[in-house]
């Protein structure tokens, strides 16, 4: 790998709350690509190379010494099916110990191809090791109940993204949304995770729909994890 390719990607790093405590549950490590106007996240994480992906990870985790339960990377599933990547998970979740790695799967164009038979022993296999599974952005194009029912029995948790929808939280169709994804993840025992909660409105209604697990803006925006002293600094 070139230097040009390991100096142009760094993880972001954004907190997850327990509103109901108080308390930081974990971080969502969130990549970005450093370009002539400044740190961008990329149109579609699977242009991002597989060994960029293990080697930046890796090097993360190695500096990560967070007094936290957990720290989510996010992996669609053409990357969870990448032998590299899949090496550089496992590597990351023995250096976080006793921190927790959460496995966001994501959909993304492309992802197609690899059906639910065949990302479930990967689940599995990471589950075995101590990890977390986390199904990102349900309820956004195929992603809906159907799609992800067969992968729930693997997950610890659901993520809603407000974010994906062009209307606001204060729609009642997107407040609809939330409470059904909020009821499914009741219903299985899972956590669900409620993000892009921009401004003091958005956080009244998540108190007032009972959602204690939070992430966005309003709460903290990703800030840059540098690798290197001469790191570009965050814009």
């Amino acid at each position: 790998m070139h230097e040009s390719e390991q100096t142009m990607y760094r993880y972001f790093i954004q907190p997850q709350l327990d509103k109901a405590n108080n308390s930081l549950i974990g971080y969502e490590l969130l990549m970005k690509k450093h370009t002539t106007e400044g740190w961008r996240p990329p149109k579609h994480f699977s242009d991002i190379p597989a060994a960029v992906i293990a080697d930046t990870l890796v090097k993360t985790t190695e500096q990560l010494s967070l007094k936290i339960g957990s720290v989510s990377v996010n992996l669609n599933r053409t990357q969870l099916m990448n032998p590299q990547i899949d090496d550089a998970i496992i590597k990351s979740q023995m250096q976080l110990r006793p921190l927790k790695l959460v496995v966001e799967l994501t959909e993304e164009p492309g992802d197609e191809k690899w059906g639910t038979d065949q990302i479930i022993p990967k689940l599995q296999r990471f589950s075995e090791r101590g990890m977390e599974i986390s199904l990102d952005d349900v309820g956004t194009g195929e992603n809906h109940l159907d799609h992800i029912k067969p992968l729930l029995a693997y997950a610890t948790e659901i993520k809603f993204a407000l974010q994906n929808f062009k209307i606001s939280f204060q729609d009642p169709e997107l407040q609809k949304k939330v409470t059904y994804w909020r009821d499914v993840a009741d219903r299985h025992n899972l956590r669900f995770i409620l993000e892009g909660i921009e401004d003091e409105a958005d956080d009244a209604l998540v108190e007032k729909l009972g959602i204690d697990f939070c992430q966005g803006y309003y709460y903290g925006k990703p800030h840059l994890l540098k690798l290197a002293s001469s790191d570009p600094d965050q814009a």
